[in-house]
C-alpha cells in the first residue's frame, strides 16, 4: 500500500473519532449537567450553551496556532499531540464532580484540538497530485460524518451504557487514533530554518488573497449552513411526528442521513474535482445546497426531511474536499499548515454561529425561516464564488490551454 494511501486510512479514521468527541456531547450535556447537581430548567440550558460552545470557540482561536506548529515541527507531532491530549481530557470527563470542572475541561478540548487541521495539511502535502482531489474528499467525509454522526452516537451510548461511558468509550477510541499514528503515519518533512513570520506577514506574502479569503467564509458558510439545523431539528420532527414515541431515533436519522451521503459522494466528487477543477465542483454544489434546503421549510413526514437531508448531504459533500483542493493549489507549502489552521476555524466559528444563529431565528419568525435564510446564505456564497472564484480560474485555464497549443504547433 503507498504511504500516502496508508496515511489517509489513519487520518480518516482520527478525524472521525475526533469530530465525534467534538459533537458527541450535545444531546447528554443536559442529562449530564442535571446529573452532576444543576435542577433549574434554565440555568441548565444556559449551562449546556456554555459548555458546548467554549470547545469551538476555543477551537477557532488556537486552531491556527496548532497549523503554525505544524509547519514549523511537523504535522505527525501535531496528530499526536491532538489525539493523546484530548483522548485524555474527554475521558476525564467521566470523573467529574460538578459543572465548573465540565466546563475547564471543554476549555482544554478546545484548546488541544487540531488534530484534523493536520491531517489536512499532511495529506495535503504528502499526496501527488494526481490522487489529492479523491484523498482529500475521502478525508472530509470523516470530519463531516463524525460531526453529524456524534450527537446521534452520544444518545446511543447514553441510553445503553451510562453517562459516563460516552467519556469513557469516546477517549477510548481517541486512544486508538493516538496508537494507530504513532505506529503508521509516515511524513517525510523537513524544517525550515528560516524566520517563523506572524499571521501579519504571512498574510501579506501569500499570493491569490482574495481567492483564499473566499474559501475562508464559504468554509464558514458551510459549517454553518450544517449546524443552523442541530437546535431545531428535534423539535420540527415532534411537528412532523405526529403521535410517534421515536423522536430521538427520527431525529438521528435525519443527522445520519447526511452523514452517509457525504461518506458515499466526497470521493467521488474530489476525483471530479481532479479531473474538472474544484471550482467547477464548489460552484454548483453551492447551488444545489442552496435549492435542496428550500423544500425542507414545507415537509409534511419525518421520511421526506430525511430524503431531503441525503440530498442535501451529496451536495456537501462537494464542497469540503473543493475547499481544501483550492486552498492547497494557491498555499505555498511553507504555509499549508497555518492557512488550513486559519480555515478550520473559520469552520469552527460557524459550528457555533450556526447553532446560536438557527435557534434563534426559530424562536423569533419560526423554524421555516431556519431553511429560508440558510438556502439565501448559500446562494449568495454561490455568486461570490462565482466572481472571485470560477471566473477567474476558468479564464486561467483557457489562457493556459491557449498557450499550450501554441507553443505545441
Amino acid at each position: 500500500m503507498p504511504i500516502w494511501k496508508r496515511n489517509l486510512i489513519v487520518c480518516w479514521f482520527g478525524t472521525f473519532v475526533t469530530s465525534i468527541g467534538m459533537s458527541q456531547i450535545a444531546p447528554v450535556l443536559p442529562l449530564y449537567i442535571k446529573h452532576l447537581g444543576v435542577d433549574n430548567a434554565a440555568l441548565v440550558a444556559q449551562i449546556s450553551g456554555l459548555t458546548f460552545g467554549i470547545t469551538f470557540i476555543m477551537s477557532a482561536i488556537f486552531s491556527p496556532i496548532w497549523g503554525q506548529a505544524a509547519d514549523r515541527f511537523g504535522r505527525k507531532p501535531m496528530l499526536l499531540r491532538a489525539s493523546l491530549g484530548m483522548a485524555i481530557i474527554i475521558g476525564c470527563m467521566g470523573f467529574t464532580h460538578n459543572v465548573y470542572e465540565l466546563i475547564a475541561l471543554r476549555t482544554l478540548q478546545g484548546v488541544v484540538t487540531g488534530f484534523a487541521t493536520a491531517c489536512t495539511a499532511l495529506v495535503a502535502t504528502q499526496t501527488d497530485e494526481a490522487h489529492a482531489g479523491w484523498a482529500l474528499g475521502t478525508l472530509s467525509t470523516g470530519a463531516i460524518t463524525g460531526s453529524l454522526l456524534g450527537p446521534l452516537v452520544g444518545g446511543v451510548i447514553a441510553e445503553h451504557f451510562g453517562l459516563q461511558n460516552v467519556f469513557f468509550i469516546t477517549g477510548g477510541l481517541l486512544f486508538v487514533a493516538f496508537i494507530l499514528t504513532a505506529l503508521f503515519v509516515k511524513e517525510h518533512f523537513v524544517r525550515t530554518d528560516k524566520k517563523v513570520l506572524n499571521t501579519k506577514e504571512i498574510w501579506r506574502a501569500l499570493p491569490n488573497k482574495s481567492f483564499i479569503l473566499t474559501m475562508f467564509v464559504t468554509f464558514f458558510t458551510l459549517t454553518l449552513a450544517l449546524y443552523s439545523v442541530e437546535p431545531i431539528i428535534t423539535v420540527y420532527m415532534q411537528q412532523l411526528a405526529h403521535g410517534t414515541s421515536h423522536i430521538a431515533f427520527l431525529s438521528g436519522l435525519a443527522f445520519s442521513a447526511s452523514g452517509l451521503a457525504s461518506i458515499i459522494a466526497a470521493p467521488r466528487l474530489g476525483k471530479l474535482s481532479d479531473r474538472i477543477g474544484a471550482q467547477r465542483v464548489i460552484f454548483v454544489a453551492l447551488i444545489v445546497a442552496g435549492i435542496v434546503f428550500i423544500p425542507q421549510a414545507f415537509v409534511r413526514s419525518p421520511w421526506e426531511l430525511i430524503a431531503l437531508r441525503f440530498i442535501l448531504g451529496l451536495a456537501v459533500a462537494g464542497l469540503n474536499p473543493s475547499v481544501n483542493i483550492l486552498i492547497k493549489k494557491m498555499t505555498p507549502p511553507e504555509f499549508t499548515g497555518r492557512v488550513f489552521g486559519i480555515t478550520n476555524s473559520a469552520g469552527y466559528l460557524g459550528i457555533f454561529t450556526g447553532a446560536v444563529f438557527g435557534g434563534q431565528i426559530a424562536a423569533l419568525l419560526g423554524i421555516q425561516y431556519v431553511f429560508f435564510i440558510t438556502s439565501a446564505l448559500l446562494l449568495v456564497n454561490a455568486i461570490w464564488v462565482y466572481f472571485k472564484v470560477f471566473k477567474k480560474l476558468n479564464a486561467r485555464e483557457i489562457t493556459a490551454n491557449k498557450t499550450w497549443r501554441e507553443q505545441t504547433k
